[in-house]
This record gives structure tokens, C-alpha cells and sequence, in this order.
């Protein structure tokens, strides 16, 4: 879905880069890591069986390897969140519930403090994972912060997917499949999301955006 960190494949800003681990990324406390890691393995193993995936079959699905997956599922790594985005998309649910610790009711309202920082950059560029469904395939709404020149990378996501965009402050650059697209405060954007893109800021103050990314559902 992780971009999707937001779902970022990547940061250009070092001490932010998606591979480092959760506490290093947003603070978190231990007990919170050790809440979403037991979480996120009972979440892989249990979408995985009732998609009647083997570990080869996600794995190749994924991208990821067999190795990775065995350490998820026995909650023994803390993985990126391209990893986890990566995972998602396979199975087709969403990084809320590959992250989620309990079935929510039917209507789930999630406090402030409870929101997933899931990137962020020691310069102070972030994203944050403010909820998300299945309607039928994942649906998730972000909370983005961008400093000046500072930027994140997606890999393509699933056929099909679309993301959208509305900017609160400053002029974000939106890259898609090499074509840049200046969106100013007050602006919004959407775009099929199957092709490489970047959210970048050129400007001279934060960027302030939410992003919404619907993607199918696993076929």
C-alpha cells in the first residue's frame, strides 16, 4: 500500500529512510513497537491463510523474501514500512489493518494520539497514517509533511490504484512517471498510481498535504 509509506518506497533524507526501525522513525514507545510487531505478524499469517497464500506465493507476490516473511509473521523484525506497504498490497487489505490489534467496530473513530507516524525525516518531514478500510479493497487518508528539499519516493503500486491529494500549505511538486506537477496551497490532485512517482518540495516552506489511496482488491 508503507510510500503508501505513503506508501514510500524511499526518503532522500537519510536519518528518515523507511528501512531504519519504527522507534527510530517516530518516537514510539517500546511497548507500542512490541504491540504493532505481535500485530502485524498475527495480521500477515492470518490474511495470508485466508488468501491460501503459501510463503513462496507471497513472497513472490510481494517482492519480499521468503526469509522476511517467516521473521514477520514470528514477530521478530520491526520491517520497513515499504515492506509493509509491499505485504498489503499483496494480500489486498490495508496497512491500518495489517496493523490493527483489534477487530473495530462499525464505526471506528481513532484518537490523536493513537495515529501511526509511519516516516519521518530528522529536518522534520513526515507521514502520518490518520485511518483506513476496506471498501472493498484498501482505503487509507494520510497526513503528510514535507520540508523544503526534502522529497519521498513510491514504487508503482497495484493496477488500478489512485491517489489523491489536497495541499494545505506551501507548493508541493508531484512527480508521476517523470512529469512534474507544481500543486499550490488550496490545490488538489489525483493520478493513477502505477507508475513511479515522488512528492517533493522545492519551495522555500513545509508542505503541508492529506492523501487518500484507494487500491482494488486482490484478485
Amino acid at each position: 500500500m508503507y510510500h503508501r509509506v505513503h506508501r514510500t518506497a524511499a526518503a532522500r533524507a537519510g536519518p528518515g529512510h523507511p528501512d531504519s526501525h519504527p522507534d527510530s522513525r517516530n518516537g514510539r514507545n517500546v511497548a507500542d513497537l512490541d504491540l504493532l510487531t505481535r500485530s502485524l505478524a498475527r495480521n500477515v499469517k492470518r490474511w495470508r491463510t485466508e488468501r491460501g497464500f503459501t510463503l513462496d506465493m507471497l513472497a513472490a507476490r510481494a517482492g519480499v523474501s521468503r526469509g522476511m516473511l517467516i521473521q514477520i509473521e514470528q514477530a521478530r523484525t520491526n520491517p520497513s514500512i515499504g515492506t509493509i506497504v509491499k505485504i498489503g498490497d499483496a494480500l489486498g487489505v490495508s496497512v491500518p489493518t495489517l496493523l490493527d490489534y483489534e477487530r473495530g467496530p462499525q464505526v471506528r473513530v481513532v484518537p490523536a494520539d493513537q495515529t501511526v507516524r509511519l516516516w519521518e525525516t530528522g529536518r522534520g518531514s513526515y507521514s502520518r497514517l490518520l485511518a483506513g478500510t476496506e471498501a472493498p479493497g484498501p482505503l487509507e487518508m494520510w497526513e503528510w509533511r514535507l520540508m523544503p528539499g526534502e522529497s519521498s519516493d513510491s514504487d508503482p503500486h497495484p493496477a488500478g490504484t489512485v491517489e489523491l491529494v489536497h495541499v494545505t500549505a506551501g507548493e508541493l511538486t508531484l512527480t508521476v512517471d517523470g512529469t512534474e506537477h507544481r500543486v499550490p496551497a488550496g490545490a488538489s490532485a489525483s493520478f493513477e498510481a502505477n507508475t513511479p512517482h515522488t512528492y517533493g518540495n522545492a519551495g522555500d516552506e513545509p508542505v503541508r498535504m492529506f492523501m487518500t489511496v484507494s487500491v482494488p482488491p486482490v484478485q
